[in-house]
C-alpha cells in the first residue's frame, strides 16, 4: 500500500476534492493542515520545492502536485499504479 500525504488548509475546495478523490479510492492517507502553522507551511514549502499553494500530494514521498494534477493522473488511468506501489 502506498503511503500519500496531502497537505491542506481548511478552507480550500481544492483540498476538499482531492481528499474525496482518495476517499473514493479507499486509500488511507495522512493529511497535514498547514492552515495555522508556519513551521508546517515551511515545512511543506521545502518538500513541495518551493511550491506554496495546497493541496500538496505526495505518493511514496513522490511530489504529485495538487488537485488537477491528481485528477489528471486518474483521467489517464495512472493513479491506481501510484496507489498499489
Amino acid at each position: 500500500m502506498a503511503k500519500i500525504e496531502i497537505y491542506t488548509t481548511d478552507y480550500c475546495p481544492y483540498c476538499t476534492r482531492a481528499k474525496q478523490l482518495l476517499d473514493f479510492k479507499d486509500v488511507d492517507y495522512t493529511e497535514i493542515d498547514v492552515t495555522h502553522d508556519d513551521k508546517l507551511r515551511a515545512d511543506l514549502v521545502n518538500k513541495a520545492e518551493g511550491r506554496r499553494t495546497v493541496p500538496q500530494i505526495f505518493i511514496n514521498d513522490r511530489p504529485v502536485g495538487g488537485y488537477d494534477d491528481l485528477k489528471a493522473l486518474e483521467d489517464r488511468g495512472e493513479l491506481d499504479q501510484l496507489l498499489a506501489a
